[in-house]
């Protein structure tokens, strides 16, 4: 999404961890369950399937709504694992509505009303997986992700659906097996029935909307990656970013930006002539 989120569709199979029957388990579905009931619930869902256990379309443009809530005050831990395997922590974020501490029965929207960010669709196309993981008790996720200076959202250390689960047994593991449990949420990123020219040409890079905590834009340009790169560097610098560190793999370009304090990135994405990019800060 934009900050775009979506999710993997590899067939894992069902395993323990461990060989205690109440370790936690990886699901195919699910992700990570844990199988000791326990009183405490917790719900995911999209603004398009209020069950929550359905999977609604979205198509790439769309924005999307989230919501999760408990029965009992907890924390709640919000990931997103798109086709590619690539995992967003959605919750705890550095934003308004980014608290992770829910009262039972709160229900938490993301983005909120108050929120000066969207989360727009985006390819890959495929189904995404939405984990919601609650606990009594507040998690150590500093093995799965963590924020950079003043960034709005975690750089996330693991990858794949599998990945995530492995990390999430480990951080479980040290409380009561009776204090977590999860539930996920799907959706899919479904093409158009006539499928539209994947971005719109432009003449030059679009500018940052500097007044979201993230925004992103694909486009066609028939220029190098370099040349957009430098663009986003004249733009921040105008806005009084000064550019802090790059790093260049294959087709992508990251780079990141300070002002005042706060820190800001530019990730951009070339294939061909098309071109994605990602500003959040």
């Amino acid at each position: 999404m934009k900050k775009t989120l979506t999710l993997l569709t590899a067939a894992l199979g069902a395993a323990a961890f461990s060989a205690a029957d109440a370790a936690p388990q990886i699901s195919t579905q699910s992700i990570i369950v844990n199988p000791v009931q326990t009183p405490l619930s917790v719900q995911v869902w999209t603004d398009r399937d209020t069950t929550g256990s359905r999977t609604p379309n979205y198509y790439v443009g769309d924005k999307i709504r989230l919501f999760t809530k408990t029965n009992e005050n907890a924390y709640v831990y919000l990931f997103n694992v798109d086709p590619s395997g690539k995992v967003d922590l959605i919750l705890p974020n550095n934003l308004q509505s980014g608290g992770n501490y829910l009262r039972a029965g709160e229900t938490r929207v993301f983005p909120s009303a108050q929120d000066n960010f969207t989360f727009d669709i985006a390819a890959p196309y495929g189904v995404n997986k939405v984990l919601a993981l609650a606990s009594r008790e507040k998690l150590n996720m500093n093995q799965i992700a963590n924020f950079q200076s003043q960034n709005a959202f975690a750089a996330v250390n693991v990858s794949g659906q599998q990945g995530l689960a492995q990390a999430l047994s480990i951080v479980v593991n040290p409380i009561q097996q009776t204090s977590w449990i999860s539930d996920t949420a799907f959706y899919n990123v479904a093409r158009t029935t006539q499928t539209p020219a994947p971005t719109t040409p432009v003449t030059s890079a679009p500018r940052p909307n500097f007044n979201l905590a993230v925004w992103r834009s694909t486009f066609r340009l028939n220029t190098t990656l370099d040349n957009v790169h430098a663009q986003y560097v004249s733009y921040l610098g105008n806005q009084g970013f000064q550019l802090r560190s790059t790093s260049r793999n294959g087709n992508r370009i990251y780079s990141t930006f300070a002002r005042n304090g706060r820190t800001a990135t530019v990730l951009i994405e070339q294939s061909g002539t098309s071109f994605s990019v990602k500003f959040a800060q």
